[in-house]
């Protein structure tokens, strides 16, 4: 029996509750619509006491940077297909995906979580 992995089913939930339509799914990346939050800057704690620092930039909406473990990596704002903002740092390897409630920092070449459940304080 296979299972449905949670976290498509939770941003198709969000997805739904911000109003999304099916047919946004259908359009061409270069077409899609974008998802923007309000998210802020600072101190974000994740699972098994993990802490990211995140710098957003007011001027520059297409850009963040983060420090995690000891390092600072510079994201690029990277379409997704749900519209939710996701940022890469491709030479590093290394994704932040933003969701209104938490954010995750996921492993760009295996898309497995590194930092979950991260949340400003």
């Amino acid at each position: 029996m296979s299972r449905t992995p949670l976290f498509p089913a939770l941003v198709g939930a969000a997805l739904f509750a911000l109003g999304a339509s099916p047919a946004m799914a259908a359009k061409p990346d270069s077409q899609k619509r974008q998802l923007d939050f309000e998210l802020s800057s600072g101190s974000y704690h994740c699972e098994f006491g993990q802490r990211i620092e995140v710098q957003r930039s007011a001027r520059e909406q297409g850009s963040m940077q983060i420090g995690w473990q000891g390092k600072r990596y510079n994201l690029a704002r990277d379409p997704s297909e749900s519209g939710l903002p996701r940022y890469e740092d491709r030479r590093n390897g290394l994704v932040w995906i933003d969701l209104p409630w938490k954010s995750v920092l996921l492993d760009g070449r295996t898309n497995k979580p590194l930092a979950n459940e991260c949340k400003t304080v």
